[in-house]
């Protein structure tokens, strides 16, 4: 079903592998890891825009989330409704939930053309070719060594053959333990410095998946061949430094280089929340501002003394006459 993949995989090998046969000797495992890895390091220059499209997508879905936990608290109660108002909302913005997941999906189908295609190099019986590699270039491919280890050797095969071969499984366990630690540190990379707050973003659901698989990811390691190993090796070490350098290059929102929110902006929303609080209470912002200052002034002292000078009791005046305003006796 996927040979077409298969052999457009096996066909990029040869042609690396030809193209480096100038330089090392073309049966050596420097020229077959070679192959591996500069296979691997084109493959993740075509998926750079797909990286970048990614990290837009998911501080795009970071803006919306507001708004996309309002939606679930309006429409708890009605899955369906909720369902086609999220999505409207995300067709409206532009935003795609699946775009950050694009990497990895395309990543995937190369990993497996490429296991496949080590596999059968590893099985293949003599006088037969694997897919687009013809017979003598596959010949070529079992014999390649790399420190004692071949390309197509994986760490089981290595321990249950007799008698042992202590080179192979010092080589793919080692090659095994990193593959391991680079998933790990790849992943948790990506979460720390990922935006996006929604757990229900496919992007962050399948990344905490992964979180917790690349452990796991030694046991299924160990049934893989060097090359897989190589080629995940250096998909890894690509990642964190492509995450290094794509992040400073475009730094996520209140880091350097962004509209992050100054002191002034802190302080102008606290005062924004405090005129808030009092309209609340029933008190205007400008009849606070004018109380403030009052209570700010200092009271003169002549102030101080009039004020008992204006509440003395006066003396009771005499009625006056109305024609010659003298006073009556």
């Amino acid at each position: 079903m996927l040979d077409w993949l298969y052999e457009i995989v096996s066909q990029l090998i040869v042609w690396i592998h030809t193209g480096l046969s100038v330089v090392v000797p073309e049966d050596s495992g420097w020229a077959w890891g070679g192959s591996i890895i500069l296979l691997t390091v084109l493959l993740r220059l075509l998926l750079v825009p797909l990286f970048v499209k990614q990290i837009h997508a998911s501080r795009k879905m970071q803006e919306l989330n507001p708004k996309v936990q309002a939606l679930r608290k309006k429409y708890k109660n009605d899955k369906q409704r909720l369902n086609q108002e999220v999505m409207k909302l995300y067709q409206e913005n532009g935003a795609n939930p699946l775009s950050g997941c694009l990497p990895l999906l395309v990543q995937m189908p190369i990993f497996i053309g490429l296991f496949q295609t080590l596999k059968r190099i590893s099985d293949a019986e003599e006088g037969h070719d694997v897919f687009a590699m013809k017979w003598d270039l596959v010949q070529s491919a079992q014999n390649a060594n790399i420190f004692g280890a071949h390309i197509p050797d994986t760490f089981l095969n290595a321990w249950g053959a007799n008698p042992k071969v202590w080179s192979a499984i010092v080589v793919t366990g080692i090659a095994v333990v990193i593959s391991s630690i680079t998933t790990f540190f790849t992943v948790r990379a990506s979460m720390k410095r990922q935006p996006v707050t929604d757990d229900a973003n496919p992007m962050m659901q399948a990344q905490k998946m992964m979180v917790f698989l690349a452990p796991l990811f030694g046991l299924f390691g160990l049934g893989f061949p060097l090359g897989v190993l190589m080629y995940w090796v250096t998909s890894n070490s690509w990642t964190l430094a492509q995450q290094h350098y794509i992040y400073k290059k475009y730094p996520p929102p209140g880091t350097n280089g962004e509209a992050a929110p100054t002191t002034t902006a802190k302080v102008g929303a606290k005062a924004g929340g405090a005129k808030a609080a009092l309209s609340k209470n029933g008190q205007s912002p400008s009849g606070m501002k004018a109380k403030l200052k009052k209570e700010a002034e200092p009271v003169p002292e002549p102030e101080a003394e009039a004020k008992p000078k204006a509440a003395r009791n006066q003396p009771t005046r005499k009625p006056r006459s109305k024609r010659s305003g003298t006073q009556k006796r």
